[in-house]
Parts: structure tokens; C-alpha cells; sequence
């Protein structure tokens, strides 16, 4: 049998390359095989019979049946997968096309009808005009910092946090570092100690486990001493930037309206990455 395998494989390269058009036909490759093979009869014909195995009587190759097999496994398979991915696609860029248009219809409404909230709440800056007592009248505000191996942004958002505006004996960052990462963990305690250095309040807490991931990290933040002292909270995601006149804007409406208890802020994503559409990552 092996033998036999050997002589077809000669047989065959001594066959010259067919046309894309023409099938071979079987007298072709008997000849063929009488050229390059000086065979009995006997083993003659089953080479023949080997070698011409592949090809219907038709002359037709096997190629032709793999093609036919492969566009009706495109059309009745890969083809509605396909098409149910562009209607996905379609689906949810009409649904962030209607988002955006109702999110502009709502932002026209409200200025339009001054529906801002100066307008429904009272806010007035918090200033005094004695210098001795402009300090004390600022309420302490302990920031919140929730981390985990947050090697990209980590010094992005400490920093951010350290340059809010508000008087610096009035304001703790606390940085909450759950990170696993030696490295990392090495990295934000360096980089809490050098503002620290420079005269910002910033306590860096570390905890045996993670037990509640985040959120976990956040209430055992609270149960630190120092937190009794602070009259509001303020939490920033690891990655978050505030704008440094974020307390500025948001505290005078905690502190001049008793009915109010939460402040939430607008906030956007960043174009991480340029090469990608706004649209893709809001996906």
C-alpha cells in the first residue's frame, strides 16, 4: 500500500498544472502515468484507478463540490450571522442618535425655561468678609478615592484631587488602595507622600481584604477617627478628573439646602483612545 501511495505521488508530479477552466480528463492522466511510470499492466491500471478516483464521470473535480458545499454553508450560516450583526449595529447607533437628540431637547428645555439649579435651589458662594473667620467657614470635606491596581491613572486622580480648590486645613483626600500589586501599591503610597510633602492633607488607607471590593473600601474609609470631624463626602472613581472648582460648585448646595442630601455631578468619558470614535466607547 505504501508503495502504491509512492507511485501516485510521482505520478501526480509528473502531471503538468491544469488549466482553471478545464477539468482533466481521464485519458490525460493515464497517459501521464504511462510517461512517467514503466509499469506492469496490472499495476498500471491501479495507479490509474487511484489517481483518476477523485474526478466523477463528468469530469467535474472534487473542488467544484467543496465550492458548491462552502456557498450554501455561506448563504444559510454565515450569512445571517452577519446580517443580524449590521442590524445590532444599526439598532444601537439609532438608539445613541435618540439619546443625543433628547439629551439636547432637555438641555434646550431647562435653559430655556431657566430651569437650572441656581434657579429651583439656593446657591450663593461661600465667602465671609472677616479674613480670621474665612477659613472656618468652609465645612470639611473628606474626599474618597477608591483604588485597585490603578497603575494607568492612579497619579492622574490624585492629583486632581489635591488641586480642589478649598481651603487645605478644611479638606483629607483619602486614597483607599485595595491594589494586589506590590509594585503599584509601592507606587500610589509614593505618590500620596509627595503631596503630602507638599501640604495637602492626604491619608493613604490600606485594608487585610477585599470584602466588598470597592465599595467595601469606601465604608471602611468612614469608620477612621479623623472622619467624624468631616461634614461631607465627596467620592471619586479611580479615574475621575474633577475640575478644581468642583467643590466650589457643588458643596453651597448641601450646605443652604437642608432637603437636599446627595449631589451628583455631570461627567463624560475621555477619548482614551483617538483612533476610536466617542460613539464606540460610549457602547
Amino acid at each position: 500500500m505504501e508503495s502504491m501511495t509512492m507511485l501516485v505521488m510521482v505520478a501526480l508530479l509528473a502531471l503538468p498544472a491544469p488549466s482553471s477552466a478545464l477539468p482533466i480528463p481521464h485519458l490525460h492522466l493515464s497517459s501521464a502515468i504511462d510517461k512517467a511510470l514503466k509499469l506492469a499492466p496490472s499495476i498500471r491500471s491501479s495507479v490509474s484507478a487511484v489517481v483518476a478516483s477523485p474526478f466523477d464521470s463528468s469530469g467535474s473535480l472534487w473542488a467544484e463540490e467543496i465550492c458548491a458545499v462552502w456557498v450554501e454553508l455561506r448563504a444559510k450560516a454565515i450569512a445571517p450571522v452577519l446580517r443580524a450583526a449590521v442590524a445590532l449595529c444599526l439598532a444601537m447607533s439609532v438608539m445613541l442618535m435618540m439619546e443625543a437628540v433628547f439629551m439636547s431637547a432637555v438641555s434646550l428645555g431647562a435653559k430655556l425655561l431657566c430651569r437650572t439649579p441656581e434657579k429651583r435651589y439656593r446657591w450663593e458662594p461661600i465667602a465671609t468678609n472677616d479674613e480670621e473667620m474665612s477659613s472656618a467657614a468652609f465645612p470639611i470635606v473628606l474626599v474618597q478615592i477608591p483604588m485597585f491596581n490603578e497603575k494607568e491613572v492612579y497619579k492622574m486622580s490624585i492629583g486632581a484631587a489635591c488641586a480642589l480648590t478649598w481651603p487645605p486645613d478644611r479638606i483629607i483626600i483619602q486614597v483607599l488602595d485595595d491594589s494586589t500589586d506590590p509594585e503599584i501599591k509601592n507606587l500610589v503610597e509614593l505618590e500620596c507622600r509627595a503631596w503630602t510633602n507638599k501640604g495637602v492633607n492626604v491619608a493613604y488607607e490600606v485594608r487585610e481584604n477585599r470584602k466588598g471590593y470597592k465599595a467595601g473600601a469606601l465604608r471602611k474609609g468612614m469608620e477612621h477617627p479623623y472622619v467624624e470631624q468631616c461634614d461631607f463626602v465627596a467620592i471619586f472613581d479611580a479615574d475621575f478628573q474633577p475640575e478644581s472648582d468642583f467643590l466650589i460648585k457643588t458643596i453651597p448646595f448641601l450646605v443652604y439646602n437642608e432637603k437636599i442630601a446627595l449631589v451628583q455631578a455631570r461627567w463624560e468619558f475621555g477619548k482614551l483612545f483617538p483612533a476610536i470614535s466617542w460613539s464606540f466607547q460610549l457602547i
